[in-house]
């Protein structure tokens, strides 16, 4: 046996092939060479391993014979040398068999004799651990439990002993750790361990790097890029983006006007992040008749009437479901503030105290109540009430909104018997609004008036000697008040003239004021007779008398 250092031979390769060693034994050499040495690197001097002198090398004619491995090596003819002629790729000779040699036979001449050469052919680490693949990706559900195991490929590496694969290396993470198992001649497999929950609205995709390492000096290394699709469950409910939407709208709002859109979103994906809205408790309340939601939007629309008056605050409760298989809900919160509109007019309400009012009522009289009132608030619902026109009555205030209605001034039945009295009821709105009522109010009489006559003096004038109860004259007193206060008796005021009864010449009907004679009058004796009167003279050309006129009811 003879040891040769490998002229020429890599310096990665020098650590394996610092020696190469050749063995005869029962007409058999064998030698050893690395894989992938340089096309003429020297094995072996097959001259001096079969002690063939130098001198008789040529004459011997000492060569390979043909066969299927004779292109990988040749023999020097001049100095025997053995010598790699084609490159040698062991995992190509051998795959992954731990033992490769290579069967030669050289022939010599002169004698004629054959050798049998073995050469092993040694492994070196020019392979690098090879995944099936480049990358992988891995769809685990978030609702995975630690402890979980995940297979991975299986790294190969056609290298063998000590250049084969040795292990794997996992990416440094925060969920998922590496466990390792000897397989024998299968390699080492390699499998993911969960070891925390995950949490796909927390990190969605992991992205990890395994590396495959052989125990070459240097090793090589292989790697395959991992990215694990982490499975949405329906483990989140939606969110609103406010748990309380405040906003104000006027109550004259029209129909299917918008009035908000509330916004919820899912951190789930696909159907478990889908989500409609719809109001929740609208069995209890009526007020939810008053708007309608879009279920896909979340748009809220009037659709009724507000009224300022009946709800001047209204709160609405909207919930989001998603559409998971098993959907989660959560409601918020709207609070609709109606603003009011001067829409109402102010309404009166008047409750009469007196059916009757006498002419002579004091001032300051009530003689009815006056409620007003307005459904609308703030400078809407402000009343301002006034008495129309020049009437004698007003309002008093008795508090907020209640009046009496008074009388104000004097009052004269023989002037006006009838006030209709009109009340106006104006609010503080923009344009504001008004209302009127109308109270009747009848003035009944008082004897507060004397009769008067037609006229302050009546002459008369009369014949002499006429005849005995005629008619002499009518007088006539008129009375402005009503009814019994109206009627009017005459009667004469008796006095005496030259010690004679003025009732002794003429009588007076109460009921019709006709004056008669009571005798004949004679003008030589009675020239002139004066019938005295309460303010009020009658006159005839020969006779002067006074008549008194009374009141059939003294007042």
């Amino acid at each position: 046996m003879s040891n040769t250092v490998v002229s020429g031979y890599a310096w990665t390769l020098i650590l394996f092939l610092s020696s190469w060693d050749v063995c005869l034994s029962s007409g058999q050499i064998e030698y050893s060479v690395a894989e992938e040495v340089s096309k003429g690197t020297v094995i072996g001097n097959i001259a001096k391993d079969l002690n063939i002198n130098l001198h008789e090398l040529e004459n011997r004619v000492l060569q390979i014979v043909s066969g299927s491995n004779n292109k990988y090596f040749q023999i020097n003819v001049k100095n025997g040398e053995l010598f790699v002629d084609d490159r040698i790729d062991r995992e190509e000779l051998c795959g992954t068999n731990t033992k490769c040699s290579l069967e030669i036979e050289a022939v010599a001449q002169n004698p004629h004799s054959l050798y049998r050469i073995q050469i092993n052919i040694l492994d070196v680490n020019d392979n690098a651990p090879i995944f099936p693949v480049n990358s992988l990706t891995m769809n685990i559900s978030e609702i995975a439990n630690p402890g979980e195991r995940f297979s991975l490929p299986i790294a190969e590496d056609p290298d063998t002993g000590s250049n084969s694969l040795k292990g794997y290396r996992l990416s440094v993470n925060e969920y998922f750790s590496l466990d390792t198992q000897n397989e024998g001649r299968q390699g080492r497999s390699a499998e993911l361990v969960l070891q925390k929950p995950l949490d796909r609205e927390k990190q969605s995709v992991i992205n990890l790097v395994l590396t495959a390492i052989d125990g070459g000096k240097p090793p090589k290394s292989g790697i395959l890029a991992i990215k694990i699709d982490v499975l949405d469950v329906n483990d989140n409910n939606p969110i609103f983006s406010k748990t309380l939407y405040k906003i104000s709208i006027p109550e004259n709002i029209p129909f299917g006007a918008k009035v908000l859109s509330v916004t919820a979103t899912d951190a789930d994906t696909g159907v478990n992040s889908e989500i409609a809205y719809s109001f929740t408790g609208h069995g209890h309340s009526k007020i939810y008749d008053l708007f309608s939601i879009n279920p896909d939007t979340g748009e809220v629309l009037v659709n009724g009437q507000l009224d300022f008056e009946r709800n001047p605050a209204i709160e609405l409760r909207v919930q989001a479901k998603d559409k998971g298989y098993h959907p989660k809900t959560t409601q918020c919160k709207v609070l609709l503030e109606v603003i009011d509109v001067n829409d109402n007019a102010p309404e009166i309400t008047v409750t009469p105290l007196l059916q009757m009012v006498k002419e002579d009522t004091k001032a300051g009289t009530a003689v009815a109540l006056v409620k007003v009132s307005d459904k609308d608030g703030g400078k809407n619902g402000a009343i301002q009430s006034v008495v129309k026109g020049n009437v004698p009555f007003n309002l008093e205030t008795n508090y907020e909104n209640y009046y009496s209605l008074v009388v104000d001034g004097l009052l004269d039945r023989e002037n006006y018997s009838v006030y209709n009295i009109t009340i106006i009821a104006t609010d503080g709105g923009t344009p504001p609004l008004s209302s009127t009522s109308d109270f009747t109010v009848h003035v009944s009489d008082v004897n507060d008036n004397a009769p008067r006559f037609t006229k302050p003096l009546i002459t008369v004038y009369v014949k002499e000697n006429g005849p005995v109860g005629s008619v002499i004259t009518a007088v006539t007193a008129t009375d402005p008040d009503l009814d019994e206060n109206s009627k009017v008796s005459y009667s004469l005021v008796d006095s005496k003239s030259s010690d004679t009864l003025f009732s002794s010449y003429v009588s007076l009907n109460s009921l019709s004021g006709e004056i008669f004679s009571l005798q004949s009058f004679n003008y030589e004796e009675i020239k002139k007779v004066h019938v005295p009167s309460t303010g009020n003279r009658l006159w005839c050309p020969c006779i002067k008398w006074y008549c008194h006129c009374a009141r059939s009811h003294p007042g």
